[in-house]
């Protein structure tokens, strides 16, 4: 069943059940053993809220990724109260990013770890989707419009709000896979009521369909949209010290990352960032990830999806999803690893390093400031029962062509390892006598795929199977993936940053906070910067601390801002409204001195004022944890945070314990969805039969690309651009036929031609909007016309509805639509808890009043 009002509903009604008996039963204990301890799930409205959205994911990962893509990016309506204006960010400004990407890339890195310049440029709409958002009430009556020129409706709501000082804009997260402005477009509303100010959300292209730097591309060209807008943009170019970035999730990690390419190639930054749970490691490398599952909505073993022709890559994998590490001295495009570094076996025979005692006494790597102490050492070991059961049919295989789809998979027997021979680690590992030293950053800091092993004797590891939406295996330790890893985050806007504290992403946000005010403090891995000759130029050239303020609020899951009618929500909304107001609107003399606004004037009745600021030199960091109800008190010291005790050698790496989590989830869905994995792969072969017949005929129908030749006098006339049939757009600037030698990710919908929604593209790009690339648009045969007429998603004589992951799908049931419900849910909680809130600070005043009174008329007593 795909992912619909009704299915969902359905998945989630017994979780209601369930959780108010649950609540029912664990408030009574409470009260029976007068526990008087407070905990966030003590608010019925939260355990209900969480346990909802904890099962919607859930549900989310037992569909497919086209199936979850769909429901939510799906219109929704906006309130009556709200002004929203469409708008479309054009192809001149993802240009414009385009450009700026490739120069922070350089053509070495372009090549070799994105594929290519050409096809992460390649999209379906003719721009990028995004809204204007305000609150009407914030609007003047009156604007001066141009009467030279008509302007729509949302046009001129757009224009309306050029009044409006501050502007957020503000990413969504979803993994980098799902969610939209639907599905964030009330907490934006939030946030344009509390800043007074407009908000600019944008759809980006999502993964797998557009991996990355797609998004990241996109996020880009919103920017610079905003600041440099196209001669017929409603705005007015808008001051990067009126801008204040906002983003949860992968939305929080995209902003990051956005302002290190902004810093590294010196364009202007915006006057802020607020980053909400940003996951900014992909290898998951922290402890949280493992210890916090069961106080998060993330599923247990990450994101999976039921198998569809999108994804996963690889439905039945040959050979097995892991195998035993190899070094190919091939370098690979899409792969981080660096060629001519001790390119031998011993590469991938990556473990978890000793300690300084066990291997040098007290000597240390050069830069290396946390090498004395390890709190992410402890992993689960692959025992020799769990390892039979990973591997298919009691043998593996080493991958033999890279991750490439398309390329020949190595199924030779006789490379085949004997689940008996990995069983026997001490056997197949290196010798104890031939570990080597811990300066050898291939051996210690192993690049993904490879697996870093908690003993160094086990038989080293690697993945042979993709294992996050957004990024190849390969590519999840590049800087612009997992920007936990960049060189320094020094020198970048101020930013106030939050996390929950019973989030699996809680360790990496912590670390993030205080490696961006302590550059120098928290280096990155050294095989980083080995490989990357930008990072190593960073590391030296950005050493100034970023100003980070921190909060971490108690028994709070991932993304807080999603209860908004919690007391923490509400506490951090307006803690991000007055940082958003602060930062835009005082001057830079104000701002280098006060970069945060004073959120609270008396700190939590435990801790001194004098605490609140972390202070040391040019270091400015605020450190605090928020309870249930909204109250600040001082974080502990950062020696007790086990997180920050972490060796940087330790970050950015997948560990045997994080390859046992995701394989036993994998394995879980392998079984479950065995015999639809077949059929996926059936129906993959039909689909690129299709696209093979789609471009076949088109050629026949005089379809000519740049640098060609019409050498077959037979072919039909075909005109350069028709109204009737399409147009070639000069600011298009590469499609889905020109990426000839670029080897891009294997879930690429611009290269593949396996998938509905690839097939779409290729129509379009070929019939419709055709790049520049091409010299002629061929006209469709009848037959096409009248069979678009019966296709689900096409049309005979408009364009063919691209990937969901771009387009946002228009329904409609528009009032019954489950986003919709969930939104009309949380806004009665928060009516619900304003009432009660309100009623309870009338009560305190009265209190206070009375307690005022009564002491007065004893002082006035007295003195008489």
């Amino acid at each position: 069943m795909t992912l619909s009002t009704f299915s969902v509903a359905t998945h989630i009604t017994p979780t209601v059940i369930k959780t108010l008996y649950v609540h029912g039963k664990r408030k009574t204990k409470k009260l029976k053993d007068n526990d008087e301890q407070q905990e966030a799930t003590d608010d019925i409205f939260f355990d209900e809220a969480f346990h909802i959205v904890k099962s919607f994911i859930l549900l989310g990962t037992k569909n497919t990724v086209e199936s979850l893509q769909a429901f939510t990016n799906t219109h929704v309506p906006a309130p009556p109260w709200t002004a929203v204006a469409p708008v479309r960010v054009p192809l001149q400004s993802c240009n414009q990013a385009a450009d700026l990407l490739t120069q922070w890339f350089g053509p070495e890195d372009l090549k070799r770890v994105v594929g290519g310049e050409k096809w992460w440029q390649v999209r379906g709409l003719d721009g990028i989707d995004a809204e204007w958002i305000a609150e009407k009430s914030h609007l003047p009556e009156n604007v001066h419009i141009d009467s030279g020129r008509k302007y729509s409706k949302e046009e001129k709501l757009a224009m309306s709000m050029e009044q409006l000082e501050t502007t957020m804009l503000y990413i969504h997260g979803g993994g980098y896979y799902w969610g939209s402005i639907n599905t964030h477009r009330y907490q934006v509303i939030k946030y344009a009521h509390k800043i007074r100010g407009r908000a600019f959300t944008v759809n980006y292209r999502k993964a797998p369909q557009y991996p990355w730097p797609c998004p990241l591309h996109d996020v880009l060209a919103a920017y610079l949209y905003l600041i440099q807008p196209p001669p017929d943009a409603t705005h007015k170019p808008i001051p990067p010290s009126k801008i204040v970035f906002a983003g949860d999730s992968a939305g929080g990690a995209l902003c990051l990352t956005m302002l290190t390419v902004l810093r590294d190639l010196g364009r202007p930054l915006p006057a802020g960032a607020v980053l909400i749970s940003p996951w900014v490691d992909l290898t998951h490398s922290f402890p949280s990830i493992h210890t916090n599952t069961n106080t998060d909505i993330i599923p247990p073993h990450g994101f999976m999806n039921k198998p569809s022709v999108l994804w996963p890559v690889d439905p039945i994998k040959e050979g097995g999803r892991i195998a035993r590490a190899h070094s190919d001295p091939l370098l690979k495009p899409c792969h981080t690893d660096t060629p001519g570094v001790n390119k031998n076996v011993t590469r991938g025979s990556t473990q978890v390093p000793p300690t300084d005692a066990e291997k040098h006494g007290d000597s240390m790597p050069v830069g290396s400031k946390q090498e004395t102490s390890s709190g992410s050492a402890s992993s689960v070991p692959l025992k020799s029962q769990e390892k039979a059961s990973l591997f298919d049919g009691g043998k593996c295989y080493p991958p033999g062509g890279g991750h490439g789809r398309g390329r020949e998979q190595n199924k030779n027997p006789s490379n085949a390892i004997p689940i008996d021979d990995l069983a026997v680690n001490n056997k197949r590992g290196p010798s104890s006598d031939s570990i080597p030293d811990l300066d050898d950053i291939d051996f210690w800091q192993p690049n993904p795929p490879k697996v870093l092993m908690k003993n160094p004797q086990d038989v080293p590891l690697e993945l042979r199977s993709q294992i996050q939406h957004y990024a190849t295996t390969e590519q999840l330790s590049h800087p612009l993936v997992s920007p936990i890893l960049q060189a320094s985050l020094g020198n970048l806007c101020p930013l106030y940053i939050l996390a929950g504290d019973g989030e699996v992403l809680r360790d990496e946000i912590v670390y993030l906070a205080h490696k961006a005010a302590n550059p120098t403090e928290y280096p990155a891995r050294e095989g980083v910067i080995r490989d990357g000759s930008r990072q190593k130029e960073n590391a030296h050239k950005f050493s100034t601390p970023t100003k980070v303020h921190l909060q971490v609020y108690d028994g709070m899951c991932h993304v807080l801002t999603v209860f908004t009618f919690t007391s923490s929500a509400d506490y951090a909304y307006h803690s991000i409204a007055e940082f958003a107001k602060h930062v835009t609107r005082r001057s830079v003399e104000h701002l280098d001195q006060n970069p945060f606004p004073i959120l609270q004037q008396t700190p939590g009745p435990d801790v001194p004022p004098c605490v609140m600021n972390d202070r040391s030199g040019d270091v400015l960091m605020i450190r605090e944890r928020v309870d249930i109800n909204g109250r600040v008190r001082s974080m502990e010291p950062k020696e007790d945070i086990t997180a920050l005790q972490l060796r940087p050698s330790e970050i950015g790496i997948i560990k045997e314990e994080t390859l046992v989590k995701w394989l036993e989830g994998q394995e879980e869905w392998d079984r479950r969805f065995k015999y639809r994995a077949t059929k996926v792969m059936k129906n993959r072969k039909k689909i690129e039969a299709k696209a093979d017949s789609m471009i076949k005929n088109a050629r026949l129908r005089g379809l000519l690309l740049a640098g060609e030749k019409d050498d077959l006098v037979e072919r039909p006339r075909a005109g350069r651009s028709s109204a009737a049939h399409g147009a070639i757009q000069e600011n298009r600037r590469w499609g889905p036929l020109d990426l000839v030698g670029e080897q891009p990710p294997p879930t690429a919908i611009a290269a593949r031609r396996d998938t509905r929604e690839a097939l779409a593209l290729l129509k379009k790009s070929i019939y419709h909007t055709a790049p520049a690339t091409h010299k002629t648009i061929p006209r469709v045969k009848t037959v096409d016309v009248v069979l678009a007429a019966f296709g689900p998603n096409d049309a005979p004589f408009r364009p063919p509805r691209q990937s969901v992951s771009e387009q946002q799908v228009r329904t409609g049931m528009r009032c019954i639509h489950g986003m919709q419900m969930w939104h009309s849910i949380m806004s009665y909680f928060g009516r619900k808890v304003a009432v009660k809130a309100k009623e309870d600070t009338r009560c305190v005043g009265d209190a206070l009043m009375e307690t005022g009174d009564k002491a007065a008329s004893t002082e006035v007593g007295r003195s008489r």
